[in-house]
């Protein structure tokens, strides 16, 4: 194998799918929920710049979500506002990712690595549930993990810290393909694995974006790259 590689993980939401087309289905969910969509990922935004990792991840976002519906910090309206979350967010988006098609090639790829003995790993920040059976990628994985359950979210280096305990490598063995250099990427390279970077236009990239990570657009490009 190239570049001394033992395990590929990915991210899912823009690196297994086109993410618009999961967008496309969430609209109109969205704009019954305007306010509290907005206020989630304000929560969100704060814990991602803070790096905060704590025991009780749903409960902080549920606070800080709190806060910017401004709904104040009482431990009733955590509870109130963590299961608004879980049902109006988590649990009625999931049945969106049915049918939606991966990129071009990806199943292929991830199964001509299973087949060369590499493992295999998901690593997302929402929850996983039955989104990737929903994929059609279910039964493929060595690891399944999503930062949330990890307590920070990424670019934190922790969840890439358990994902390599997770397939019981050292993260220098681990390639870790995303579509974001600023979670993605940066994450990867803070916990020591190799990134890779699925985007547009590899081309494009900027000489300092481009410096040790591999960046490509179609999957055959990585299927070559990793197993030649």
């Amino acid at each position: 194998m190239m570049n001394n590689i033992d395990a590929v993980a990915f991210d899912v939401d823009g690196t297994l799918y086109p993410d618009y087309r999961f967008y496309l289905r969430v609209i109109p969910k969205a704009l019954s929920r305007f306010r509290l969509i907005a206020a989630f990922a304000g929560a969100r935004r704060r814990i991602r710049r803070s790096g905060i990792v704590e025991d009780s991840f749903y409960d902080l976002q549920a606070r800080l979500c709190a806060e910017g519906l401004g709904m104040g910090k009482k431990a009733a309206v955590t509870e109130t506002v963590k299961a608004l979350i879980s049902r109006c967010i988590y649990a009625s988006w999931e049945n969106l990712f049915s049918g939606i098609k991966l990129f071009p090639y990806v199943k292929e790829c991830i199964l001509s690595f299973k087949k060369n003995g590499l493992k295999l790993a998901v690593l997302s920040d929402f929850p996983l549930g039955k989104k990737i059976g929903h994929l059609g990628l279910s039964g493929l994985w060595d690891a399944e993990l999503s930062s949330e359950e990890i307590g920070a979210l990424k670019p934190h280096p922790l969840p890439f810290r358990r994902l390599a305990e997770a397939l019981g490598l050292p993260p220098q063995r681990i390639l870790y393909v995303g579509n974001s250099y600023v979670y993605d990427v940066t994450g990867a390279k803070s916990a020591g694995m190799m990134p890779a970077l699925r985007c547009m236009c590899p081309r494009f990239l900027s000489g300092r974006k481009r410096a040790g990570i591999f960046a490509f657009r179609d999957y055959r490009q990585l299927q070559e790259y990793v197993l030649r």
